[in-house]
């Protein structure tokens, strides 16, 4: 077994980009967290005028954490299934750990080794390669755009 088998529990890279490109599908035909939410205290839509994807990202802060986070909208399956993981991952985080988190999800979306192999990102890294189509990464970001917009440090 070599080192990148190893460190993805024995797969080999063709078993690991089926099971990423699973993950995102089940995302995107099962989204998590697309819904309308109670008592919101952010709310923002984006679109990518290039594709048609369009994100109403929802969020519930209470005491500078994210309590709920929901989303709505329509595109493509990158774009709705980065929605869905993003929302699955905010629920419960700071708004700073959230903020980072995003960091790291744009880094590694911009081609960064270093945060493509990060832990901290979980299954988001199944989104890793979208870097290779630079035309899809605005898709993958829309919704983490929305999040910037809503509690980044110019919000």
């Amino acid at each position: 077994m070599n080192d990148s088998q190893a460190a993805h529990g024995g797969l080999d890279d063709a078993e690991l980009s089926q099971l990423y490109q699973e993950v995102i599908l089940d995302h995107y035909r099962s989204p998590r967290n697309k819904r309308e939410l109670e008592e919101t205290t952010h709310t923002v839509t984006m679109n990518n005028p290039l594709c048609g994807d369009v994100i109403d990202l929802l969020l519930q802060v209470k005491g500078g954490r994210i309590a709920d986070v929901s989303f709505q909208g329509k595109g493509c399956s990158i774009s709705q299934a980065s929605a869905s993981m993003m929302t699955e991952r905010l629920k419960g985080q700071s708004v700073d750990e959230a903020l980072a988190l995003s960091g790291t999800f744009t880094r590694m979306l911009h081609g960064d080794p270093e945060a493509a192999g990060s832990t901290e990102l979980g299954d988001l890294r199944a989104l890793a390669g979208v870097a290779k189509f630079p035309v899809r990464v605005k898709c993958a970001l829309l919704a983490w755009n929305c999040l910037q917009e809503l509690v980044g440090p110019e919000a």
